[in-house]
């Protein structure tokens, strides 16, 4: 039925093994370094690329002494050591013994050189870095909606302050078209202006992975925006132009979310504490009042002006009775003259005089004095008590002593 002989898995990938590692028994490869991870158990993973390919590589912790650089993404280097097959996945790698650095990998020379001139253009200026609102309302997030980023944002931020509105705009955060896509979504989130605080970033990666947050269309949308931006790009060890233009750099997004927001438990806590402080002073000083009052009010300095307005009270009586007293009498008295005089005036009244049997005569309403006045033919008027006369003057005698 089978023409030729069968092999079990395991024989292949231990003959590829055997070919691969006694093919290339040790060799030098030159490339960029890619995805480097320093394991929590000493060894050094990352990959080597050039232009069009990439291959696994390690170093193990023992012969980390050989290495006296620091390696990171987009180093380029060469590499000494042996090509290794992992029987069990059917995967190879460079076993590396000896790393010698050649320069600045493309990538890694674009950052160095966009970080320069936006330096030199004063992008990077503490100036332009705006507050962050102390008690954001609404946060907007800028990610992508599948990745782990968002997931510990939203906890964080829901843990800390479940009041806050978050807001989260998908987007690319890898490939040649998502630093559009993250610069428009800035765009929007300043054209929509009903956010606080903006988080932009994702999770981590290689250099070439988080691209995109290097691209300068991304710098600028973040430099005009005037909504304080986190940028919450990578790992603690990553940084990217993004972080030297935000208004403030968080080393992962789960910092971006708790430099976001205060607790807030421990406001509610704060506030409870102050509230209480507030409380007792208050009602501490209300008593020490209330005690000062009522001592001032049993006391003599108090009560005594009232003693003395009192008696003032009935001087103020007294003076006010005798005031009257003398006031009527002075009243009376003037009355009194008031009556002599009015008896004199009336016994001086010419009408009196008249009711006695005398009369009065005039001549042009002037009362005649002297004989001499008068002359024959004049009009005469006399008035009596109950009346008047009007006569005409037909004669005039004079007394021999008359003047």
């Amino acid at each position: 039925m089978y023409d030729s002989q069968i092999y079990s898995v395991s024989e292949i990938n231990r003959a590829i093994k055997q070919f691969l590692e006694d093919s290339f028994p040790l060799i030098w490869i030159e490339g960029e370094i890619s995805n480097f991870k320093a394991h929590f158990s000493g060894h050094y993973y990352f990959s080597l690329k050039d232009e069009n390919a990439q291959i696994s590589a390690v170093i193990w912790k023992s012969r980390l002494y050989n290495i006296p650089y620091e390696l990171e993404d987009g180093m380029l280097i060469r590499a000494l050591g042996n090509i290794r097959v992992y029987e069990k996945t059917g995967r190879y790698q460079l076993d590396i013994m000896r790393v010698d650095p050649v320069g600045i990998g493309k990538l890694q020379l674009e950052f160095e050189k966009l970080k320069q001139k936006l330096s030199s253009e004063g992008i990077f200026d503490s100036e332009h870095k705006k507050s962050l609102p102390k008690y954001p309302q609404s946060i907007g997030v800028v990610t992508s909606s599948t990745g782990a980023a968002v997931k510990d944002i939203i906890n964080v931020l829901n843990r800390r302050s479940p009041n806050v509105e978050i807001i989260v705009r998908s987007t690319q955060v890898q490939g040649n078209t998502a630093a559009k896509d993250i610069a428009k979504a800035i765009q929007e989130f300043n054209q929509f202006k009903k956010v606080d605080l903006l988080i932009v970033g994702r999770g981590g990666g290689s250099l070439e992975d988080l691209w995109p947050f290097n691209e300068k269309i991304v710098a600028m949308e973040i430099y005009k925006s005037k909504i304080p931006i986190i940028s919450a790009v990578g790992h603690e060890i990553d940084f990217t132009i993004s972080d030297f233009v935000a208004d403030l750099r968080a080393p992962t997004p789960s910092a971006a979310a708790e430099m976001a927001v205060p607790d807030y438990y421990e406001v509610e806590k704060n506030l409870n504490y102050l509230f209480n402080r507030i409380f007792k002073v208050m009602q501490n000083n209300i008593n020490y009042y209330r005690e000062r009052v009522s001592s001032l009010n049993r006391s003599y300095g108090l009560n005594r002006p009232i003693d003395i307005i009192r008696q003032y009270s009935m001087q103020i009586d007294e003076l006010s009775l005798n005031l009257h007293k003398k006031l009527d009498s002075v009243f009376q008295m003037k009355k009194e003259q008031t009556n002599q005089l009015s008896l004199r005036l009336k016994s001086l009244n010419h009408k009196s005089i008249l009711a006695r049997g005398y009369s009065i005569s005039y001549i042009k309403n002037k009362v005649i004095k002297n004989i001499k006045s008068v002359k024959t033919g004049q009009d005469l008027i006399t008035e009596l008590f109950s009346g008047e006369i009007c006569s005409t003057v037909n004669s005039v005698k004079k007394k021999g002593n008359d003047d």
